[in-house]
């Protein structure tokens, strides 16, 4: 018996189970899958001789986040590395937008796409420089924010009061065209935006993506040295060292409840874990409500909330070994770590466009990450080690393109799409298909035979719209980690504050776990349990 089972070791529930060791409970994790890392894991299944990340890559949210800076993961093996360029989109003739971790040399980039634009984007630099550590604050604590919402209110009345709040909760494509006179803000604000899945024209993009600029510019969208795993590596390490157990190959089948209460788990092996104090979840909240836990368990509102459920898009995924660096036609992407292609904002809105009508993109707009670039350890010198992703429709209704694509993703399919996506590179630097000594395909049912937790490669838990964010994440309630069943708490991206490798979903069920867990806590149980259900009834 443990005094907490935490069910899944993706990052969340590592860093969940880095708190409640520190606390001094005994924690003990179950993972479904042979390793543990959920999203974050890496492997050399392209090449022998490459490292490739098998989801995420880049961390801005990880360097920035305090629940991640806390645990001083350093101090168990993680390195971070950068590329030296953060972030470049490439423009159909030949010239960059690029984000520096210089906002002067940023700022240079953007002038030069648009006079005056450099000073635009000092602007968006400096309303960060006002409000940018409160805005963290608020975001990875739990909800409501109540310690981080004065200074965040007042460090929001210098930076500009509502008028920066009407700003930031314009569509994106609104802002930049307000903002700048070019096309390089706009691109990067979009593009940044476009890492979740709103579109240019959806209320509150621009949040997004200043948020994950102006972190960019802070902090650099670092990667760990070695690849992806190293970062889930520390977390193990670091867990172990404080008493933590991990248990990897053991799928949970169920949450044992008993009165109300979370009393442990049941592997799908059949064996009973039980937890004395606390059972952690860091699975979707699908898979929780009404799968691990009995609908018989839950109020009946909770099951209609749950059919509203918003998954955030499927994602379509390459990884390359290239025997040489990608042949740019701007020499400042081969610089970036992270590069965004699409030739314009009205091709991404196009894009998000066909996505939301159920049609696989004909121009989709990629992500892509020169791994080596940032990680010299990713590849033999004078290689690169590139993945690029997309996102298509759950539910394919049709094909934009000429390949008549049905959602089927048998092998015609995945290199029908794989040839898009590469198209759109070549685009953007030709010859680059004369340089891929080796390939690998993701479609989106692998995510789901990778990870439980990423139905189709849904990246974030969730969507990141607004109807589906704070008090309304993952259902109509408090935004909380408890549930409706005492002892239980959702640790997972499908909690507040979401997607991202930030571990706050994680710290956010710890705390409550061991807030609950105290004298005072037993009393506030039933108490916050009736104000859930009179606010979501």
């Amino acid at each position: 018996m443990a005094d907490a089972v935490v069910v899944g070791a993706g990052p969340n529930g590592l860093v969940a189970a880095n708190m409640l060791a520190d606390a001094g409970w005994d924690v003990l994790v179950l993972e479904a899958q042979p390793e543990p890392g959920g999203a974050v894991r890496s492997d050399r299944g392209v090449h022998p001789e490459y490292v490739s990340d098998l989801c995420s890559a880049f961390y801005p949210l990880g360097v920035a986040s305090p629940v991640m800076r806390a645990l001083g993961l350093e101090r168990h093996g993680l390195r971070w590395k950068h590329a030296p360029a953060v972030l470049a989109h490439p423009l159909p003739d030949g010239r960059s937008a690029v984000l520096e971790r210089d906002p002067d040399a940023t700022a240079a980039s953007l002038d030069a796409l648009g006079a005056g634009d450099g000073d635009a984007w000092l602007r968006l630099w400096g309303l960060w420089e006002e409000m940018g550590d409160e805005v963290l604050r608020a975001l990875f604590t739990p909800f409501p924010p109540v310690r981080a919402a004065l200074p965040l209110a007042a460090a929001a009345r210098r930076a500009g009061g509502l008028r920066v709040l009407r700003s930031l909760l314009a569509p994106v494509r609104t802002f930049g065209e307000q903002e700048f006179a070019g096309p390089g803000g706009p691109l990067l604000l979009a593009g940044s935006a476009l890492h979740t899945d709103m579109f240019p024209e959806t209320t509150g993009g621009s949040v997004f993506g200043w948020l994950l600029a102006m972190i960019g510019q802070r902090h650099g969208w670092p990667v760990p040295e070695g690849g992806a795993s190293e970062l889930t590596a520390a977390l193990v390490r670091r867990l172990e060292a404080r008493g933590g157990t991990v248990r990897c190959g053991t799928p949970v089948a169920s949450v044992i409840v008993r009165n109300g209460r979370a009393l442990g788990v049941r592997t799908e092996a059949g064996e009973p874990v039980r937890a004395a104090k606390a059972v952690l979840a860091d699975v979707s909240a699908p898979a929780l409500y009404g799968g691990l836990v009995a609908w018989s368990d839950l109020p009946g509102s909770l099951r209609a909330d749950m059919r509203r459920f918003t998954w955030d898009h499927a994602t379509f995924k390459v990884d390359w070994a290239l025997s040489g660096p990608i042949p740019w036609a701007s020499p400042d992407a081969a610089r970036a770590g992270t590069v965004h292609l699409s030739p314009g904002l009205d091709a991404m809105t196009d894009y998000s466009g066909r996505i939301a009508t159920g049609r696989v993109p004909s121009e989709p707009f990629a992500l892509l990450g020169q791994m080596t670039t940032a990680d010299p350890s990713r590849s033999p010198a004078g290689t690169e080690s590139v993945w690029a992703y997309t996102h298509v429709p759950h539910r394919v209704k049709g094909d934009a393109g000429p390949d008549g694509i049905t959602g089927a993703w048998d092998e015609r399919e995945q290199d029908a799409m794989a040839r898009r996506v590469e198209d759109v590179i070549e685009r953007f630097a030709p010859g680059f298909r004369d340089r891929v000594a080796a390939r690998r395909i993701t479609a989106p049912p692998a995510f789901t035979e990778h990870n439980a937790n990423l139905p189709g490669g849904a990246l974030n838990g969730g969507t990141a719209m607004i109807h589906q964010q704070l008090v309304f994440r993952p259902v109509p309630g408090l935004g909380r980690a408890e549930t409706p069943v005492a002892g239980l708490y959702l640790a997972s991206s499908s909690a507040h504050p979401g997607g991202g490798v930030h571990g706050a979903c994680g710290a956010n069920a710890a705390r409550a776990a061991l807030a609950h867990a105290s004298p005072a806590g037993r009393l506030l149980t039933p108490a916050l349990r009736s104000l859930t259900t009179l606010l979501a009834p």
